[in-house]
């Protein structure tokens, strides 16, 4: 599957565009530029045209140049959309990319015809003090050790020490890819993400249908936000999937993309 270069206003993004039937774009979300890459290509979803891209800073995409947001990022998925030609479309976000997915939804909703949100962040939950508090640690590593002392202290809290096999296994070049991004995670997502303020008046804008996903196994964190999404959109169709905890995009693939096939078979465009 080859890429091709897309312009935007103020940049280019890299982008996979594959298929045909209705559009689900998958916004890519941090550090793991290809984390949904396997959802994207399960058969579950052979019916549909599928866009895949990086956002900036990531692969061959343009590098970050500016202060970044989600607000920035959510402009330039629609931009992208309509770069391609694309009215509206069904839209799906992991982790960080949830975040960008929500913000997309809020201000642009004749884009946004469903969204699928997998374990958006804890940044509006009761659990934010301490998601901040450990973000601030990260950052902190990251002035004083440097960016790949930053990484090791993230993953192996998320993965542990052999944190690098365990996503190759997963998806490989993975690890590789990472080392290469790692500044944009660091300098630019987690700033955007720690500065990003969302709540329920952005929520109440948002009248597509909404899918989320969780894992019955990522803790209290994302607990919190299977909560908070549930509360703000009451109507939302809710899948936990047994046994899988926030990698769940790479680790259960097969369900989350049956589950999400369901979904859009039942909103069509």
């Amino acid at each position: 599957m080859e890429s091709r270069s897309v312009a935007v206003p103020e940049a280019r993004l890299e982008v996979f565009d594959w298929g045909s039937g209705e559009p689900v774009i998958f916004i890519q979300t941090a550090l793991t530029a290809d984390e949904l890459r396997p959802l994207a290509t399960d058969p579950a979803l052979d019916g549909y045209r599928k866009i895949l891209y990086h956002r900036r800073g990531y692969a061959g995409s343009s590098p970050q140049v500016g202060q970044a947001s989600i607000i920035r990022d959510a402009t330039e998925c629609a931009n992208l959309l309509t770069e391609l030609v694309v009215d509206c479309a069904h839209v799906v976000g992991l982790s960080y990319a949830g975040a960008v997915a929500l913000q997309l939804a809020a201000d642009a909703p004749d884009r946004t015809h469903t969204l699928t949100l997998l374990e958006p962040p804890p940044i509006h939950t009761p659990s934010a003090v301490a998601f901040r508090a450990a973000n601030d640690k990260l950052i902190a590593t990251r002035q004083e050790m440097g960016l790949a002392a930053a990484l090791d202290e993230f993953m192996t809290m998320l993965v542990g020490s052999d944190w690098q096999q365990v996503a190759e296994d997963q998806l490989p070049g993975s690890s590789a890819q990472m080392r290469h991004d790692v500044g944009t995670f660091f300098d630019a997502d987690l700033p955007a993400l720690l500065g990003w303020e969302f709540g329920p008046e952005g929520a109440s804008g948002i009248a597509c249908p909404v899918l989320y996903v969780g894992g019955s196994e990522s803790g209290p964190w994302f607990a919190d936000v299977r909560e908070l999404m549930l509360a703000w959109f009451p109507n939302a169709e809710d899948v936990v999937i047994e046994g899988a905890d926030h990698s769940l995009a790479l680790t259960h693939t097969p369900q989350i993309a049956g589950a999400l096939a369901t979904f859009l078979g039942h909103h069509p465009i």
